[in-house]
């Protein structure tokens, strides 16, 4: 399964970043949850600070392109193979990022793409 990186995590259950890390570990995905404050979602701890030698496959982003910014350096630093640009979270500086580093970027809805399959 692709180790997906949650960037956004909430644990409040009306969020996209809360329902996203609940599906991905439906369907068995290994996650790790970013936030500004800590906490847990299905067992799935919430942190403010992530390893960057953690082995990424994908990100999928929950901030709007106003706070990402500060997570650009890890990014670059985890190296994964995709992002997944959210509804809101288009940002034509992180794509320009993303594709520097090799990044493939997708706009689209995780949660869709866990339920048709497509992650």
């Amino acid at each position: 399964m692709k180790k997906t990186l949650v960037i956004g995590a909430s644990e409040n259950p009306e969020r996209y970043s809360h329902k996203a890390i609940k599906m991905l570990n439906e369907h068995h995905h290994s996650i790790l949850a970013l936030g500004t404050r800590t906490g847990e979602v299905d067992g799935i701890k919430i942190q403010k600070e992530i390893d960057k030698n953690e082995d990424v496959h994908t990100i999928t982003m929950y901030v709007g392109p106003r706070n990402q910014p500060v997570h650009y350096e890890l990014i670059k630093q985890l190296k994964p193979q995709r992002i997944i640009l959210n509804p809101g979270t288009e940002n034509p500086e992180l794509e320009s990022l993303a594709k520097e580093n090799n990044i493939e970027v997708i706009r689209a809805c995780t949660l869709v793409m866990l339920s048709t399959g497509q992650y």
